[in-house]
């Protein structure tokens, strides 16, 4: 099954801001661990976030770490982050189950 990419407004300015290398990496892993299977949890890329009902899986993206929510074929990409402010920002937006 394909999965649909939607990116949020957050997303999208996060994506702006990287440099053009980073931006082509990052989409490049969206394509190929998002598109087809985003929900296959694996020991370094995709994890599932324990006791969050939103953002549910994380993806690993070099120092980058891109939390996204599945539902019904579609991925919902909240933001794209530097890993040292990840805990941070899940403190703040996560939503617990």
């Amino acid at each position: 099954m394909r999965y649909e990419l939607v990116l949020s407004p957050q997303a999208v300015r996060d994506i702006r801001t990287l440099p053009a290398n980073l931006r082509a990496d990052l989409r490049d892993k969206l394509e190929a661990h998002l598109r087809h299977a985003p929900a296959k949890v694996s020991r370094s890329r995709i994890t599932r976030l324990r006791g969050l009902g939103c953002p549910q899986f994380r993806l690993r993206v070099g120092d980058l770490r891109v939390f996204y929510d599945v539902e019904a074929g579609h991925v919902y990409i909240l933001t794209i982050i530097a890993k040292p402010l990840a805990e941070r920002w899940l403190n703040l937006h996560g939503v617990e189950e």
